[in-house]
């Protein structure tokens, strides 16, 4: 429990999303799991889902595809061929993607491991300050910016020591890490980190990534100031004091992730996102998407994963579409085999001159 003597009334420190977030996360979850999610639903709901290979063949047969049968069945296979000579490893080309990617790989693995001993480390470094149940709110010398994160069991919120100078801010801080909490932002930027490794290679992963941490800024920030007699003008100051401090610390390769911050350092880089954040608090209007309208988007955005999920399948057995195109293939191959051996009963007879 918060205590209400710091200004945030008696309000508990659990997960409590607000549509928009609870969207964002879901879908997170969703993207991560939908490999098993799609093997059980091709093997206990749908067996045979339509897929894009199918597909295809069915407009080859209806002739809108303008290819050669030949050309076109070469076309559907090479997905096939692709994995098949990654598995050999025979061709140069496939021993470089390989290597590119287990160097990724380990990269990313080794940031991540980095980045979680530097954290630990921070976090032995600061000393406690106050103990809020399983929240535990410690002060560093050391840190610019305020952050959260979270272990096994506890929760942790870092403060700069020189916020204990400025009392509004340590309460808008320690408010603003707080509802972070609530709406389990720590977890899923847990989750992102540990899927960065596999997807790495993938530009639209760091795209969403970056969406999701701009959102849950945006909700964490209406949340707060959706509060009775909370201080819009104080709290943008205070994001305006926090990226200034951040500014200041320009660290490079040794992030203290994963952690949600009171200001990322990345807004420093790119000042329309604190912009951003700041015309977005101080908004007249309050109009917000409620539950239902995020309740329909979200299950849009489902839908359209599922229904992409299943339709990247591979094809399974042998279709009626697909013994016609085989059909079509054989009658090609043999058209151009006899087109190119030649007749013994074509051409002349040549007499010998005496």
């Amino acid at each position: 429990m918060v205590p209400a003597a710091m200004g945030f009334g008696t309000r508990t420190v659990g997960p409590r999303l607000t549509p928009a977030t609870a969207a964002h996360e879901g879908l997170t979850v969703l993207l991560v799991a939908s490999p098993l999610l799609a093997l059980g639903l091709t093997t206990w709901v749908v067996a045979q889902p339509p897929n894009i290979p199918d597909m295809l063949v069915r407009q080859y047969l209806h002739g809108n595809v303008g290819l050669s049968a030949t050309q076109f069945e070469a076309l559907l296979g090479l997905r096939e061929d692709l994995v098949r000579d990654l598995m050999a490893q025979r061709e140069v080309w496939a021993q470089v993607v390989a290597v590119t990617f287990v160097a990724g790989f380990l990269a990313c693995v080794l940031h991540v491991l980095l980045s979680v001993l530097r954290l630990k480390r921070s976090l032995s470094n600061a000393f406690a300050w106050k103990s809020i149940g399983r929240v535990h709110i410690l002060l560093s010398d050391t840190a610019r910016v305020a952050y959260s994160t979270r272990g096994l069991r506890n929760r942790y919120v870092v403060l700069p020591l020189a916020l204990l100078d400025h009392p509004q801010d340590l309460k808008i801080t320690v408010a603003h890490e707080v509802q972070h909490f609530r709406q389990a932002d720590i977890e899923c930027e847990f989750l992102l980190e540990l899927l960065r490794p596999l997807v790495f290679w993938n530009p639209a992963f760091f795209m969403w990534r970056r969406q999701v941490r701009m959102l849950r800024e945006y909700a964490c920030d209406q949340a707060l100031i959706g509060r009775p007699h909370f201080d819009v003008r104080a709290y943008c100051e205070c994001l305006i004091r926090a990226c200034a401090a951040a500014a200041g610390n320009r660290t490079f390769f040794a992030r203290t992730t994963p952690t949600v911050a009171l200001v990322d350092r990345r807004e420093t880089r790119h000042p329309s996102s604190l912009r951003n954040r700041i015309v977005a608090a101080t908004a007249s209007g309050k109009a917000q998407a409620g539950a239902v309208v995020w309740m329909m988007i979200s299950g849009l955005l489902v839908a359209a994963v599922l229904a992409t999920m299943l339709i990247m399948q591979r094809s399974g057995d042998w279709s009626h579409d697909r013994i016609m195109l085989s059909a079509i293939v054989n009658l090609e191959r043999m058209a151009e085999r006899n087109a190119t051996v030649a007749s013994p009963f074509q051409g002349g007879f040549v007499s010998a001159s005496r």
